[in-house]
């Protein structure tokens, strides 16, 4: 059973108005705007860099400057055994979790190489200096201060390639998993960090995602996107990556490319993980979607949430995919003392399932059975992880019947997983890889090697009190109608109490309502072929999203309203935001 319309759009992106002329697009118009940026005497050229940029691709752009000095940052930063050291307690001997790093740019290098920087670049009398790197605007006072950014979903796909190496490391070769650990948990909150520094001193933000297509907008450009951006409905950019258990829904759903064997994620709205993408007329600039989060966090997000998130964006919306696949792994996520305390992560991945499609035999794994012992449990996940016998999961773990459009509620501390032959929209909080995999029913990776299972973690974090009865009173389906009117039903879905996001579920055939209530709101075209958001006082342009499609309202739009594109089609949207 595969429903849907195939209109999803793999490629949503805002339309930015009154840039013209801020957008470069190809090596030859880029040089010939930077051509107006030096002078004839002396001109330092900073490219600050985001990891994963291939700097011999800046080199080879920007090589027509005939550079007399060529400055690389990174050999102004402490030797790669120094850093190691520094990083010891972050980094970890784990191959999944570290610890979130507060470090700064500025630690990664010694105290005397400013100095030193900028002592060879004022001996320079004339002509241009380039300075490349990451950190590359620490060690000069730039006239043209370029940053070549990347979006963290292509820094991904290099790391598998072995192309990229973490923050001032040569580690190409170490398995993905440790390379991304390092960057989750360090690599990216150092270089967010300095990167948000740099926006309002940006001259051109420089995209290298494509690799030979180089695009170039100015920094007022970009400024004005991400404003433009957090005052109207959007969509960022959905990546799709198979998985052991991945499902063939989102291959025919999603109009995929047919090459992978399946589809096991979607993330639809991971902004700290997504891209978004500018769109200057007919040129497409794509940019990590994290920048407009870290430049208008009081727009986007609101000013209560981002008083208590910061900058984060804490809510996710993604795609699990069991359709003709297999079950998910058998799963735990930390307590938010534990992952405080452990991780140093300030809040936790309380979760839920969301059926977008299910066969007749979907299931979902939640919650214990009555009566267990929980000894007993544990010594039998440990049994099966050292090869002795497969653990027997319905001995110990709720298997429940699920159809299209149940929500199954996860609060932290849950045992869980999604069975094979389902189609979930998972709704949670953001921390998304803070996951204690208990039992992986004996399967090999799609790299040949053993899927990390933590059953040290998940002893510690495991509610013991969640079985049968608790769970079907408190997690399946708690669905209340809060209003009903002709043509439109609105349902309170969840989550749980202990969870902090709350979900609403409309049905409609004709406008409906909402208002952020100063809150950034993200949701779901769950059902129907494509509806419509509109602006009341036309503050933003109609915005149309399809079947399937993730969309976010930035917290300032305050009043919207949503219809089906055809007048009287059924529509449904589930709606997710934090409570306050």
């Amino acid at each position: 059973m595969v429903q849907g319309y195939g209109n999803y759009d793999l490629h949503p992106y805002v339309t930015v108005k009154q840039c013209e002329g801020q957008c470069f697009c190809g090596d030859e118009e880029i040089r010939e705007r930077l051509k107006q940026n030096v002078t004839q005497g002396k001109t330092v050229v900073c490219v600050d860099c985001y990891q994963g940029v291939r700097q011999e691709e800046i080199e080879r752009l920007f090589a027509f400057l005939r550079p007399v000095e060529l400055i690389d940052a990174q050999t102004y930063m402490r030797s790669e055994q120094e850093i190691e050291d520094m990083l010891r307690r972050n980094i970890t001997d784990d191959r999944v979790f570290g610890v979130l790093s507060c470090h700064r740019l500025e630690e990664f290098f010694p105290e005397d190489s400013f100095k030193l920087a900028r002592q060879r670049i004022e001996a320079v009398q004339q002509g241009v200096v380039l300075v490349i790197g990451p950190g590359a605007s620490l060690l000069c006072d730039p006239d043209v201060l370029i940053y070549a950014d990347m979006p963290r979903w292509e820094l991904q796909t290099r790391m598998k390639r072995n192309e990229v190496a973490n923050l001032r490391a040569s580690n190409y070769e170490e398995e993905f998993l440790r390379k991304y650990k390092r960057s989750f948990f360090i690599d990216w909150r150092v270089l967010d960090r300095h990167k948000a520094k740099l926006f309002s001193r940006m001259d051109y933000l420089l995209d290298t995602t494509a690799p030979g297509q180089p695009k170039m907008i100015t920094g007022q450009a970009h400024l004005e996107g991400l404003r433009q951006a957090a005052a109207r409905p959007f969509r960022v950019v959905p990546f799709f990556d198979p998985g052991v258990w991945g499902g063939q829904w989102m291959k025919k759903v999603c109009n995929l490319e047919e090459g992978p064997k399946n589809y096991a994620w979607c993330f639809d709205c991971i902004p700290e993980e997504n891209s978004l993408c500018l769109g200057f007329g007919d040129v497409r600039v794509e940019i990590p979607s994290i920048n407009l989060v870290l430049r208008e966090p009081l727009a986007l997000l609101g000013e209560k949430v981002y008083a208590r998130f910061g900058t984060e964006f804490p809510i996710r919306f993604d795609f699990l995919d069991t359709m003709d696949g297999q079950n998910l792994s058998l799963q735990v996520h930390p307590l938010t003392e534990y992952i405080q305390q452990t991780f140093g992560m300030h809040y936790t991945q309380d979760e839920s399932y969301y059926l977008l499609d299910a066969e007749e035999d979907a299931t979902v794994y939640l919650g214990l059975k009555e009566g267990i012992d929980p000894q007993e449990m544990m010594d039998s996940l440990e049994e099966a992880q050292s090869g002795e016998t497969p653990f027997d999961a319905e001995r110990f773990v709720n298997r429940l019947p699920a159809k299209k459009h149940d929500h199954f509620l996860i609060p932290a501390g849950t045992i869980h997983c999604s069975g094979k032959n389902a189609m979930v929209l998972e709704i949670s909080a953001t921390p998304y890889i803070f996951t204690f995999k208990m039992w992986d029913w004996g399967r090999l990776g799609l790299d040949g090697k053993p899927r990390p299972i933590h059953l040290q973690h998940a002893r510690q974090v495991i509610d013991w009190s969640r079985d049968t009865a608790w769970v079907q009173g408190n997690l399946a389906n708690q669905v209340e109608t809060i209003s009903q009117e002709d043509g439109i039903v609105e349902e309170r879905t969840g989550l749980h109490q202990r969870e902090f996001i709350e979900t609403r579920r409309h049905w409609f055939d004709r406008p409906v309502t909402h208002h952020t209530n100063g809150s950034v709101n993200v949701l779901n075209l769950v059902e129907g072929e494509a509806a419509v958001v509109e602006s009341p006082t036309c503050a933003f342009e109609p915005f149309t999203v399809h079947y399937a499609e993730t969309f976010i309202i930035p917290a300032q739009v305050g009043e919207y309203r949503i219809r089906p594109a055809k007048e009287g089609q059924k529509a449904a949207t589930i709606k997710a935001y934090v409570r306050t």
